[in-house]
């Protein structure tokens, strides 16, 4: 199995590499450019938090932009949760289903492994590219902390980020078992059930009938904003997603090891 996630790691890099450096990069240079923005935004700031439905929607009715949690949440925090939630779809989709679009899955099973252990090694390995994600745009976000010499409250990013992994291993999940139903490498309807959550909670945030169904979404215990202003974060939010990742894990493992494999 080590061997397998070594492998699935070697041919993730690059994309690993690219994605983690491009959303970390951007969430630097965000940072490094709130200095120059602060009269602005502090004038700003209270015409964001009366825009309504808008304001709502990101967070700025509850944090204003003025100050850097609030910048860093409703900026960078936005462009991470949809940087690496499209990762893990990038990751998830394409895991499994490779190996029949590319024909390598004769090779593959034909070695002395069982189809449980090498979707195991797989989901191993797509767990690690997750961890190894967050800890370069972490380490992106603390350097821009440091170059602007003012960074908001540490305890509090930390737990953003750690519920921002939470969040990208329930897609990476969900979408896995998306993909093993599936005979050819469908990366267009892995992205859109990644922007389709996002799209859900942004909703779900505007609409008040919608809101207390936002708990079955996997953005709704990561929201920068409420994790800033310490909002309480409702416990079913996330007993739905340890729900949802346990059938999407056992849906996984079921499809994957009894359905016929495309030569």
């Amino acid at each position: 199995m080590l061997t397998l996630i070594k492998h699935e790691l070697k041919q993730t890099y690059k994309s690993l590499l690219i994605w983690s450096l491009t959303v970390g990069g951007i969430g630097l240079l965000c940072i490094c450019l709130y200095a120059s923005m602060t009269e602005d935004m502090a004038a700003l700031s209270d015409s964001f938090s009366n825009m309504g439905a808008f304001s709502d929607a990101f967070g700025m009715s509850t944090l204003g932009i003025g100050t850097i949690a609030g910048y860093f949440a409703t900026e960078v925090g936005t462009v991470h949760g949809l940087g690496s939630a499209m990762f893990a779809a990038i990751l998830a989709t394409t895991i499994l289903s490779k190996e029949e679009d590319g024909h390598t899955g004769e090779f593959l099973f034909a070695l002395p492994v069982s189809r449980g252990k090498v979707i195991a090694g797989k989901l191993l390995s797509m767990i690690l590219a997750l961890l190894l994600f967050t800890a370069v745009t972490l380490i992106c976000y603390l350097i821009g902390f440091e170059i602007l010499g003012e960074a908001p409250d540490l305890e509090l990013f930390y737990r953003f980020m750690g519920a921002q992994l939470l969040m990208n291993l329930e897609i990476m999940l969900i979408i896995t078992a998306f993909s093993a139903f599936q005979k050819r490498n469908l990366l267009g309807a892995g992205l859109g059930i990644a922007l389709l959550f996002y799209v859900f909670d942004l909703t779900g945030r505007v609409i008040p009938d919608l809101k207390d169904m936002l708990v079955i979404g996997p953005f709704s215990f990561a929201n920068a904003s409420e994790i800033f202003v310490e909002a309480e974060i409702p416990t079913a939010a996330y007993l739905w997603g340890l729900g949802i990742m346990a059938i999407a894990t056992a849906l996984t493992f079921y499809r994957y090891t009894s359905k016929d494999l495309a030569s």
